[in-house]
């Protein structure tokens, strides 16, 4: 088994998987609403493929206990998919880049804060919800439409997500 080393979830390490959908002081704003409300303007790439139409769902995940082994990955070749928490927790990221086939080599493990969401570029290879401390919900932009837009693998070998230990939202975990 292959144990995989937990990052922080920024923007540039995150770029090969797609975007960090967060209100960074690098985005883009946009004073709207008669000067009341900022906007952090075009955050994501939402992309429903080819005859397919975004759709707007909440998925509700329960808490994972680490250390946690990653036996599967899945990817949606068709379209991207966003993800943005609304239960104040923070939760862990698995992703790979796309290809036909993921190993557990190539999965990095990025530790989202509780208001940093993520939109998996089309074809990337990522982890069902990775929920830490408590059950909770996500904002999800995903496509529906005609084709096979999941595809799961099991990996040959699998990889582990260690436990951690640093205080994040009052939780301690081991980030490396």
């Amino acid at each position: 088994m292959i144990e995989l080393k937990v990052s922080p979830l920024t923007a540039a390490a995150f770029a090969p998987y797609g975007e960090v959908i967060e209100a960074s002081p690098a985005a883009e704003r946009r004073i709207i609403n008669g000067g009341n409300t900022e906007r952090f303007h075009d955050l994501a790439n939402i992309d429903a493929g080819c005859n397919g139409q975004a759709i707007v769902s909440i998925f509700r995940g329960q808490p994972r206990e680490l250390p946690f082994a990653i036996t599967m990955m899945e990817k949606h070749p068709l379209a991207s998919q966003a993800f943005m928490p609304l239960s104040g927790q923070p939760y862990l990221v698995a992703v790979a880049t796309p290809g036909d086939t993921v190993s557990a080599e190539a999965i990095r493990i990025f530790l989202a804060q509780p208001d940093q969401g993520v939109n998996y570029a089309a074809g990337t290879w990522h982890h069902p919800l990775l929920a830490l401390n408590d059950v909770c919900d996500f904002l999800v932009i995903d496509r529906a439409g005609d084709g096979d837009n999941c595809i799961e693998q099991t990996l040959a070998v699998p990889a582990t997500i260690p436990a951690l230990t640093a205080n994040v939202a009052g939780v301690t975990w081991d980030v490396e």
